[in-house]
């Protein structure tokens, strides 16, 4: 028996999503549970009880269940890490399980010394909308489920500016318009995390480069800044608002 189900293991070892794999383990332990049930020899079952006893019920109790435990989510939450990852870097004291504590690196972001009036400059992004005012508020990085289902349960924590990714659009998609902000490190200002935010009166910044931004940080958003439009996009135009990092003074 085990046998068997090595063989079967070693065609998926290299699942393309946590999602496929999680199906794949589900219906290997509909498949035993049925095969062990039938007493019969492996090839009996698989030409012969297997499509009976395996039925479309099993499929939807699967289903439900990946979906109830947030693994629709898991794709969006992990692509970017991987194709990107020298973008992504743990902060101190951080391993690689901690996703959420996660802060941007990247070579390409402009900084600079703290000025005047506290403020450090630690990136640049594409504003969606311009508003009246700047967006000050506290970096939270949002890269697992556990946050968002958390977050669902406990309600977002105040004044939230969400770091996401370029895939953050489905991954905080039930819980996005409690944010005060969002900061994201892809796509642009037509993507469909910048539709969703310019709906919801939420200030964003996509493509955003940021470097050293941690966790629990106070960050200002140049809200203010023009936004980027498509006419921009097609002339290869920067048209970007700063990020800072606050200091109390």
């Amino acid at each position: 028996m085990s046998k068997i189900f090595s063989d079967v293991d070693k065609y998926e070892s290299e699942s393309p999503s946590s999602v496929v794999a999680a199906i794949n383990t589900a219906m290997q332990s509909v498949v035993r549970e049925r095969f062990e049930a039938s007493g019969q020899s492996w090839k009996d079952f698989v030409f012969g009880d297997s499509l009976e006893s395996i039925t479309e019920e099993d499929f939807r109790a699967v289903e439900k269940t990946l979906i109830d435990a947030g693994h629709r989510y898991d794709w969006s939450a992990a692509i970017s890490p991987q194709e990107r990852p020298d973008a992504y870097k743990p902060a101190t004291g951080t391993t690689e399980d901690d996703l959420d504590t996660f802060c941007f690196e990247d070579p390409e972001a402009p900084t600079g010394e703290t000025d005047s009036d506290g403020l450090e400059l630690r990136g640049v992004g594409d504003n969606v909308v311009s508003y009246s005012e700047d967006t000050v508020g506290v970096a939270r990085y949002v890269r697992s489920t556990t946050r968002v289902l958390n977050w669902l349960t406990e309600g977002v924590p105040e004044n939230t500016i969400a770091v996401i990714d370029d895939s953050g659009g489905t991954l905080t998609a039930p819980i996005l318009e409690r944010f005060k902000g969002v900061i994201c490190a892809g796509g642009t200002v037509r993507s469909h995390l910048g539709i969703l935010t310019r709906e919801y009166g939420i200030p964003c910044l996509m493509n955003s480069k940021v470097n050293g931004i941690m966790e629990g940080d106070t960050v200002r958003m140049e809200s203010t800044a023009r936004a980027k439009n498509t006419e921009d996009y097609q002339a290869g135009r920067e048209v970007t608002a700063n990020i800072w990092r606050v200091h109390s003074p």
